[in-house]
């Protein structure tokens, strides 16, 4: 079991950057890799940003690559999506995932761009 709480959402204006975290509880955090995902209004899921289990390989989607940032403390079990440059397209609800036998979700926090 997994369970995955997201924080840091908010609304800023374009050119901004927010934090956002991913506190995962549950099995070992060691052992999985986690992914940021978010979805528009009217659109579908899609994949972000993605962390190995040692925090060695990173994945980002065309769209942030260069504006954000994926990392993990896992002393604090903590991943951390670090978004600068944001643009009105950024705008979503943010959600972390591990899989560990299956896909565990979190609730999603709210990022809304706009002037």
């Amino acid at each position: 079991q997994v369970q995955l709480v997201e924080s840091g959402g908010g609304l800023v204006q374009p050119g901004g950057s927010l934090r956002l975290s991913c506190v995962a509880s549950g099995s070992a955090f060691d052992f999985y890799a986690i992914g940021w995902y978010r979805q528009a209004p009217g659109k579908e899921r899609e994949g972000v940003a993605c962390i190995s289990s040692s925090g060695g390989s990173t994945y980002y989607a065309d769209s942030v690559e260069g504006r954000f940032t994926i990392s993990r403390d896992t002393g604090k079990n903590t991943v951390t999506l670090q978004m600068n440059t944001l643009k009105v397209e950024d705008t979503a609800v943010y959600y972390c995932k591990a899989y560990v036998g299956r896909d565990y979700w979190g609730q999603g926090t709210q990022v809304t761009v706009s002037a």
